[in-house]
């Protein structure tokens, strides 16, 4: 079975074609710039050079219908017809209380989605529209939608609930959901698979942190807490997001600044971070070097980053009566040495104990960072959301079992 992967943003579309008789990649892309008369679709088959075209892509129908004109192009193509695609996958952030799985695309799913674009409005609409223009340029082949917070779905009450007026919750539904969730529950599997032990038998904090960032508590497999909140902006400081702070800040800058809601959502969301601290970029890469560079905000940035990412760590081994494992991935995670090193050199206290000479090792494998003498295995395992969707679309489309 040939699916494809698809993972739509506002005006944005990233693909991936897989065979799924060996989990292979065929080819893989991503078209920017939806909306605009210089859109930008960049195709690469596996094992041939990288295609970028320049045109007009104004809405995601186009995008689709441009998509499925390279993965059939004579030349730059994989596929003979676009009948070879039997299933197409979708990740959609938010799948609030409904979504505790991955389901197969029907009426209801779609309604679903569409209720829930108030806990996700830059995210949900932009799925709804990926699988419309799929129905639109492929009609009658199966959809399946892949949840980030359905893996989230095990947290007890304690965990997801807020002190607050509990018809809040009743009524709308305000509590923790988390994000990530595909990332998570792939990672934790394959440091099971690593260490070749029963993921039911281990407890383990992943670390999810790229540009936006989350941590999980994985007890016996399951999520049992983790630190994003009923929306992407709760927990860890990122990129652009402020995470964890007083609510009465919020009110309380409005009135003096005379913000309105949707200005303090974007501070909150678009220019807080590392971005605020440093004043010169959201991305780790720059803050590093401004930090080596004698830059005190980017050291400040840095600092509050890692302390804000041990702290979280701290609560979750609290959480969970102790930690066996610790697992970095994402953009951060798997490419920063100096984060790593500066957040488990802070916690000896738990028995991790780094090995530097692993630790400064780059390739796209999973691997052991912490010495041998390390009571707490730390791994770094490259995330693969993209494969998750793609065994959850053949999963259930051809029936097999997980």
């Amino acid at each position: 079975m040939k699916v494809l992967v698809i993972n739509s943003g506002s005006s944005s579309l990233k693909y991936q074609l897989y065979d799924m008789t060996n989990e292979s990649v065929l080819a893989k892309g991503l078209v920017e710039r939806i909306g605009m008369d210089s859109s930008i679709l960049t195709h690469k088959p596996t094992g041939g050079e990288t295609i970028t075209e320049v045109s007009e892509i104004l809405e995601h129908n186009t995008a689709i219908r441009k998509v499925l004109d390279k993965l059939v192009h004579k030349e730059q193509g994989v596929l003979k017809s676009v009948t070879e695609i039997e299933a197409v996958g979708h990740r959609v952030v938010h799948g609030g209380e409904y979504f505790k799985e991955s389901m197969i695309v029907d009426r209801v799913a779609k309604e679903k989605i569409r209720e829930l674009i108030d806990l996700a409005p830059l995210h949900n609409p932009a799925a709804m529209m990926g699988i419309n223009a799929t129905e639109a340029n492929m009609p009658g082949v199966a959809q399946v939608v892949v949840v980030d917070t359905a893996f989230h779905q095990t947290m007890p009450e304690k965990a997801y609930l807020y002190a607050i007026p509990r018809v809040l919750y009743n009524k709308y539904k305000v509590r923790r959901y988390g994000a990530h969730g595909t990332s998570h529950q792939y990672v934790s599997r394959i440091a099971a698979e690593f260490l070749k032990k029963p993921i039911k038998d281990l407890k383990i904090i992943t670390c999810h942190i790229g540009n936006g960032g989350s941590l999980t508590a994985i007890l016996n497999g399951i999520s049992v807490d983790t630190s994003m909140g009923m929306t992407p902006l709760e927990g860890l400081m990122m990129g652009t997001r402020s995470g964890d702070l007083d609510p009465a800040i919020v009110p309380y800058v409005m009135n003096k600044e005379d913000l309105t809601v949707n200005e303090v959502n974007s501070m909150l969301n678009k220019h807080s971070g590392l971005l605020a601290i440093s004043g010169i970029s959201s991305d780790m890469r720059e803050i590093t070097d401004g930090r080596a560079a004698g830059d005190p905000n980017c050291t400040l940035a840095f600092d509050m980053y890692e302390y804000r990412l041990r702290k979280y760590i701290g609560a979750y081994a609290a959480a969970m009566n102790g930690v066996d494992v610790i697992v970095f991935t994402a953009g951060i995670g798997e490419n920063s040495i100096i984060v790593r090193e500066a957040v488990c050199e802070n916690l000896t206290y738990l028995g991790v104990e780094l090995d530097k000479s692993l630790n400064a090792i780059r390739n796209d494998d999973p691997r052991r960072i912490s010495s041998s003498n390390s009571k707490v295995e730390v791994l770094v395992i490259p995330t693969n959301e993209e494969l998750v969707i793609a065994r959850d679309t053949y999963r259930l489309i051809s029936g097999t079992q997980a």
